[in-house]
Formats: C-alpha cells, sequence, structure tokens
C-alpha cells in the first residue's frame, strides 16, 4: 500500500499488559512478519477509560494529557483494543474542549491510532498472513469496535484467510457480552444473564474457538465459558493471525 508505515509504535491496553501479554507478543510476531520496526514506550500507563467512564472527566484529562505526551511523535499507533482506541479517537478531543491547544493536539493523536485489525486491513491492506488454525472459528463483535469504529468486515477478512480454518458467524454476534467495565460490577445479574446468552450463542455455532478485537469482552465470555467447562477457547485474534 502507498505510504504504509516501516514503523509502528505499540499501545498496550492495561489488561494486555497485566493479564494476557501474549496478546502483545502476538502483536510482535505480526509486525515482524510485515518487516515493521515496532517502539514500545516502556512510560507509558493508563488511557483513562476507567476513569472517563466512571466519570471522573479530571482525572481522565490527567491520564490523556500524560498519553499524548507520551505517544503523539509516533508516526501510527497500534492498540488491540478498539474501545481503548475509541477513547483516544472521540473522547480525548471531548475532554479537551475549552482547552484549543491540547485539543488539536488530541485530535492529532486520535488520526493516527488505530485498533490491529484496522491497521492490518487498512492502513497496510494486507490479508493473509500466513496463520494456520485448523478448526472452526466465531466471532464476537465488541460493542465500540463496531458501533464506535465501524470494525465488522475486518477481523472476518483477515479470518477468512487463516489456513485451515472454517469462519461461522454466531447469532447476535453485535450484541453486547455484559462486561461493559464497571457495569459487570454495578450490575452483576445482568450482566451475567447477558453473557450467559453469548455464550449459548457460541456454543451453537460449534465452534472450537470464539475471537474478537477486545480482551475485555473476551475475558468476560472466557470466564463464563470456564466455570461450565466449556472446551471452547478464547483467543483473541492477534492470537489468531500469529499462529
Amino acid at each position: 500500500m502507498k505510504n504504509s508505515p516501516k514503523k509502528v509504535t505499540l499501545f498496550v491496553q492495561c489488561l494486555v499488559d497485566g493479564l494476557y501479554p501474549e496478546v502483545g507478543e502476538a502483536m510482535l510476531k505480526i509486525f515482524r512478519k510485515l518487516n515493521l520496526a515496532v517502539d514500545c514506550p516502556a512510560n507509558q500507563t493508563c488511557c483513562g477509560q476507567p476513569a472517563f467512564n466512571a466519570g471522573y472527566r479530571r482525572e481522565a484529562r490527567v491520564a490523556a494529557e500524560r498519553f499524548i505526551r507520551i505517544f503523539e511523535k509516533a508516526a501510527v499507533i497500534v492498540c488491540p483494543s478498539g474501545s481503548c482506541v475509541h477513547m483516544v479517537r472521540r473522547h480525548y478531543p471531548d475532554l479537551f474542549r475549552n482547552s484549543p491547544a491540547w485539543r488539536k493536539r488530541a485530535e492529532a493523536v486520535g488520526d493516527k491510532t488505530f485498533e490491529l485489525t484496522q491497521f492490518l486491513l487498512d492502513v497496510m491492506g494486507v490479508e493473509d498472513h500466513g496463520a494456520r488454525f485448523d478448526g472452526r472459528i466465531t466471532l464476537h463483535d465488541s460493542c465500540q469496535a463496531l458501533r464506535a469504529l465501524g470494525i465488522s468486515a475486518q477481523p472476518r477478512r483477515l479470518i477468512s484467510k487463516i489456513a485451515g480454518a472454517e469462519f461461522v458467524d454466531m447469532k447476535d454476534s453485535d450484541r453486547c457480552c455484559g462486561f461493559g467495565g464497571s457495569f459487570a460490577v454495578k450490575y452483576p445479574d445482568i450482566s451475567t444473564a447477558m453473557v450467559d446468552d453469548k455464550v449459548h450463542n457460541i456454543i451453537a455455532t460449534g465452534a472450537d474457538a470464539v475471537t474478537g478485537v477486545d480482551i475485555s469482552c473476551l475475558m468476560n465470555i472466557q470466564g463464563r465459558l470456564s466455570r461450565i467447562k466449556s472446551p471452547v477457547r478464547v483467543l483473541h485474534i492477534a492470537q489468531l493471525l500469529a499462529g
């Protein structure tokens, strides 16, 4: 693709950093296949989404300012989380609506921040990453990635190029899994009912694995699948593409 970047800066979601480092490692493997140099700022912290969603806008601005300072010199920023990318693209400018200088800096950072499948398909224009998975795969569409970023076709096209894989859409793939950050804590009964519906639809596909672009959703789904002792594997799409 014309003007494709030669270097990417990795924005590591908190859950990936703390609980699922294998997702970050899978991203590195993908980028190396594409002969991309990778920078991963060691001083990066949370983008501020949990504080923002809980209503703590002042604290979220502190996190946003730090993020902008760390990442604004990057050529392109890639993150394995649609919800975090949405935070940077959509909510950062809003946080600085009364500060024109900071708003401009926020918009500039947001314009070059991409979710992984967006970057691979829409920026790099690469569909086949030489991956292999022998079995049936289904996909959960996470709410913010789908509705806020328009990510739907990208993961499906990438999965279709995985050797040995059969893709099957689940019923209501675009319905929330019930996680929703603090929603799962505030409304546990509703959250459990929602993830039960999601797990039922996953199992009904006969899939060997379920994937998605947000590890937060997948963590919630994985928790419920493990409780009912389901053999369905839960894999972030980076792990599938790196295979």
